[in-house]
C-alpha cells in the first residue's frame, strides 16, 4: 500500500458555523495528512477555508493501492464528514480530487 496525500476543493453553499467547522475537522481528524512525511514537510493544514469566501479545500491522508482507488478513498471520507457537519450534498459541492503527495515504504 501506499500512503496518498489527496486535496479536495469544495465550496460551502450553507452557512458555516464554530460548531460546524469543529464536528468537520473532528470527523476528519483520523485522516490529518500531518502524520505523513510529506504534511510534516509542507507543513499541511487538514481544512482550509479562504477568506472572504466560502470555498474551501481538504487535505487527507489515505492509504491505497493506486491513485483512483486513493480518490475515491478521499472523496468517501470528505463527503461522510461534511454530513456529520450537517451538510447535505447540494449544500457542499465538492471539486476534483488531486493527489498532492506521495510516500512509499
Amino acid at each position: 500500500m501506499t500512503t496518498y496525500v489527496v486535496t479536495i476543493p469544495g465550496t460551502l453553499l450553507a452557512k458555516r458555523t464554530d460548531a460546524t467547522t469543529e464536528i468537520l475537522e473532528r470527523a476528519l481528524r483520523p485522516a490529518d495528512p500531518r502524520g505523513t512525511r510529506a504534511g510534516q514537510a509542507e507543513h499541511l493544514e487538514m481544512l482550509t477555508f479562504y477568506s472572504g469566501s466560502s470555498a474551501f479545500s481538504i487535505r487527507l491522508e489515505v492509504e491505497a493501492d493506486d491513485t483512483e482507488a486513493a480518490e475515491r478513498e478521499a472523496r468517501r471520507t470528505v463527503t461522510a464528514a461534511l454530513r456529520t457537519a450537517g451538510y447535505a450534498e447540494d449544500e457542499a459541492p465538492l471539486g476534483d480530487a488531486v493527489i498532492t503527495g506521495i510516500t512509499t515504504e
